[in-house]
């Protein structure tokens, strides 16, 4: 079925991502696995290529884009590499620096803005706590006035770009007593004494997006770190999640779909018994139910984009745009491995690793389960 998301506008700079990432990414994939982290000059050509500035005012040396179909044909572009790229990439370019775009001081904005859009500086976000997950109010860091500064203490943990970022934004009660309400944000910089980051996390999936656990001690920032208002940070978070879940969503779509069409080249091309095994009217019929299906999310995940470009997708959308995508995806990567037989289960497939790759995308950015808890409330039931 034909796509009518994308102008001419949108699909010639998703060529310029695609041919980008296939001269640059694709040939030294094994080293980034090997890594666990994506290097800087991959970093740096995404910021020449306007990845990263998407969202970046002119002024500070981004695109401002102002049309986040931009943003979903980049991730669309990223995903069908690895899902590991367009979480990576994804992080920095879609979910943190909104942020700082919009709630950061001028002083943040002209700190890192200019050097995140040209890829010299990765960002990261800092929700997750050992003891908090999709809990969100849970979390036990805490940010303490001192003087015009805040002093910083507590960890995070999983945390995507945690191991290379230099900047992070750091979520922190600012007030105990308020539990939800009681939340802040801060830019932090990275290289301030008292940040520390533990070792990359041997992760099922994604090895190429190094993930790590963050701590701070008694961590100094200065009062224009402070992202949006005091005790406010609960409520841009939530204003800010329909963004990653959609992005999440466009992702997990575009991961599946490369991979199911990898399959069912190869199911043209291995045989068995004499015939190539995409004959076989079980194979034949699963590739069927699986091209439709994926047909049927992309359709649902393009018009979920238009809202989100056009300001009305709300968090019950974008929550069931999360969960049917992450879903759908786990299935078809599931069957593809299937097809694939032994060799579906080889670390050298790119089947088997993207397999490995989705499993969490049922997880993050809101588990399936929170997603259906959202939906269940709108229902009034």
């Amino acid at each position: 079925m034909d796509r009518t998301i994308y102008t001419e506008d949108h699909l010639q700079f998703g060529t310029a991502v695609r041919d980008f990432l296939q001269k640059n990414v694709l040939p030294n994939a094994e080293q980034y696995t090997d890594d666990k982290l994506i290097s800087r000059d991959v970093w740096r050509g995404l910021g020449e290529q306007g990845v990263l500035g998407l969202e970046i005012p002119e002024a500070y040396d981004g695109g401002e884009a102002e049309d986040y179909r931009f943003n979903a044909i980049a991730q669309e572009e990223l995903a069908a590499v690895s899902m590991a790229f367009a979480s990576s990439v994804g992080i920095d370019f879609d979910i943190t620096t909104p942020y700082i775009v919009r709630l950061g001081t001028d002083e943040a904005k002209q700190q890192w803005l200019p050097a995140i859009a040209a890829g010299e500086a990765v960002a990261a976000i800092g929700m997750t706590e050992p003891s908090a997950g999709s809990d969100l109010a849970g979390i036990k860091s805490t940010a303490v006035r001192s003087g015009d500064d805040w002093i910083l203490n507590g960890s995070k943990t999983f945390i995507t770009n945690g191991y290379t970022c230099d900047v992070a934004v750091i979520a922190a009660k600012t007030n105990p007593d308020a539990k939800a309400r009681g939340i802040s944000l801060f830019a932090v910089d990275c290289s301030l004494p008292g940040f520390e980051r533990g070792r990359k996390l041997d992760k099922v999936g994604q090895p190429e997006a190094d993930t790590a656990e963050l701590f701070y001690s008694d961590l100094r920032v200065p009062a224009s770190a402070l992202i949006g208002e005091v005790d406010r940070g609960f409520y841009h978070m939530m204003e800010k999640l329909p963004q990653e879940r959609i992005g999440s969503a466009v992702a997990n779509v575009a991961h599946a779909k490369q991979i199911l069409a990898e399959t069912i080249e190869y199911t043209r091309e291995r045989k068995a018994f004499g015939q190539s095994i995409g004959s076989f009217q079980h194979n034949k019929f699963l590739l069927a139910d699986l091209v439709t299906k994926i047909e049927m999310v992309q359709a649902y995940v393009d018009q979920a984009v238009l809202a989100h470009a056009g300001g009305t997708l709300t968090a019950v959308d974008a929550a069931k745009v999360k969960y049917v995508s992450a879903e759908i995806q786990n299935q078809v990567l599931d069957s593809c491995v299937q097809l694939h037989g032994g060799y579906g289960y080889m670390r050298e497939y790119r089947a088997a690793r993207a397999w490995m790759d989705a499993r969490v995308t049922r997880i993050w950015a809101g588990s399936s389960e929170i997603m259906k808890e959202i939906i269940g409330r709108d229902l009034d039931v």
